[in-house]
């Protein structure tokens, strides 16, 4: 089997109802790439990811007349490193992720997602997330909004069980986080810290993770994640941005370490689906966090199930979702 042609579409998925009128909150957020590789057994598989972006030709000319197997594991977006799986996967009828390891759930926790937002805002999401199955809610915190306030808000109305996931941005000091998160651990909403401090700042991550029972999370290392795992940083290290390649192996590491991970991906349920195969093999997964529930229509014309705050791993050969051709075009 051989790559004969390999494509990128730029698309633009009509956003969830509910942000009609509303400023799209993430960058690039109705915009997507969708990936096409064909074969030359007549085998075509899907990938898709956010945000508009370009084939290169060196890329296009290293894939054709090769081998989609040559590039298992490989560093390119989630977009193109998914039609590959969904090649592999469909050429020797497995799913994707018998091709990444020894598979170790058959669901995987995942989380809603949403920018900077209003406490109203923001109480109006965990609601319709925790009503569309979701557990775990991811916000990004800013400079315009008091997290405490937007917190009092989640706490009015969240379920039982229900756990928030606040991005710091790591731009904030140690007398900033530690009086913000001395507050925030005292409610049980709150479930994870992510990025708290300047990512140079290693020891005083390590400082911060001592004196806190909550999760700290870590994004990107810029050490690579080797020696941030090493001088104990964080309790969960963020993988799945960076390509499979760095995702498996900091995966792996954080096993090796006891440590746990989470995987965000973000695009349309093409991208969920790797990111839920990605999560069937890698150890000590805490949770996904993906964007599919941000727009009313997608290529597949489905959305990945959600329940009790997971996601089922495909079954299906390849990425296990099939790419409905009429409303691709139509899209």
């Amino acid at each position: 089997m051989k790559i004969t042609d390999v494509e990128a579409f730029h698309i633009n998925p009509r956003l969830a109802s509910r942000n009609v009128g509303q400023k799209p909150r993430f960058v690039k957020i109705d915009t997507q790439t969708v990936y096409k590789i064909t074969t030359d057994n007549g085998i075509v598989g899907y990938g898709d990811c956010r945000g508009h972006y370009n084939l290169a030709d060196e890329i296009r000319k290293k894939l054709i007349d090769h081998n989609p197997f040559e590039f298992v594991n490989g560093s390119w977006s989630s977009g193109l490193m998914g039609a590959l799986y969904d090649v592999m996967g469909k050429h020797v009828e497995l799913p994707a992720y018998r091709l990444m390891g020894q598979k170790l759930r058959d669901r995987v926790p995942v989380a809603a997602w949403t920018r900077p937002a209003s406490p109203e805002d923001l109480a109006a999401e965990v609601i319709r997330a925790a009503n569309e199955g979701y557990s775990i809610f991811k916000m990004h915190t800013c400079s315009y909004y008091d997290v405490l306030e937007q917190h009092r808000a989640v706490e009015e109305v969240a379920p039982p069980g229900f756990l928030m996931h606040y991005d710091f941005n790591h731009n904030r000091t140690m007398a900033s986080v530690t009086r913000l998160i001395g507050q925030l651990e005292k409610s049980p909403f709150v479930g994870f810290i992510e990025d708290p401090m300047r990512w140079q700042d290693l020891e005083g991550w390590r400082t911060l993770r001592q004196k806190t029972n909550l999760p700290i999370v870590m994004h990107v290392p810029q050490l690579g994640g080797g020696p941030e795992i090493i001088h104990g940083c964080a309790d969960l290290y963020m993988v799945g941005e960076s390509g499979l390649d760095t995702a498996l192996q900091r995966g792996y590491a954080c096993g090796q370490a006891n440590l746990s991970t989470v995987i965000q991906m973000t695009g349309g349920t093409l991208c969920k689906a790797l990111a839920m195969h990605l999560g069937a093999v890698l150890p000590n997964v805490s949770h996904s966090i993906n964007l599919d529930d941000q727009y009313e229509e997608d290529v597949t014309g489905v959305r990945i199930e959600v329940a009790e705050g997971s996601s089922p791993v495909p079954e299906e050969p390849g990425l296990g979702v099939s790419v409905d051709e009429s409303e691709f075009e139509r899209i």
